[in-house]
């Protein structure tokens, strides 16, 4: 066996794109057209109405410069509303429309459903184990990243 197939790098990009398949197969059975960063933005501004969109790039670990193109393409699908910030007239404050919490409520049950296949292989104890295991070194990592995870309180976006 070649020594990258068991390089935690080489494992985690190929873990990520069995996600990514694993996702975009799932969305495609029910007819709805998301990819996991767009779930992920949606679900940040339903859960922080009027979150900004440098925010949102924190919120979900993005890339402050390619954020805009996940908004553009969710505000074109109708799923979110962007309108000009009460606190920062330079910001746009993002908010989730009827048709978005709609996709939403539809989506949701088969996000959750499809994460047992993205770790299939692993029983229940294993995929605790391994979970704990990659959040612990993930948040270890976190400020290395290029796009690091900013947590935020749902009160501060909303102002």
């Amino acid at each position: 066996m070649n020594e990258i197939h068991s390089m935690a790098g080489h494992l985690i990009r190929r873990l990520n794109q069995i996600s990514m398949a694993v996702f975009s197969e799932r969305m495609s059975e029910i007819g709805v057209e998301l990819t996991p960063v767009q779930y992920a933005a949606l679900s940040s501004i339903r859960d922080v109405p009027g979150i900004d969109q440098a925010t949102l790039a924190g919120a979900i670990a993005y890339d402050k410069a390619t954020i805009g193109g996940v908004v553009d393409r969710l505000t074109g699908k109708g799923l979110i509303l962007r309108s000009q910030s009460s606190r920062d007239r330079r910001a746009r404050a993002l908010t989730i429309t009827a048709e978005g919490e709609a996709v939403f409520q539809r989506v949701t049950p088969h996000v959750r459903a499809l994460q047992n296949d993205i770790l299939s292989g692993l029983d229940e104890d294993e995929k605790a184990s391994f979970l704990r295991l990659l959040r612990k070194t993930t948040e270890a990592g976190n400020a290395r990243s290029r796009a690091p995870l900013r947590r935020q309180d749902a009160g501060e976006a909303a102002g």
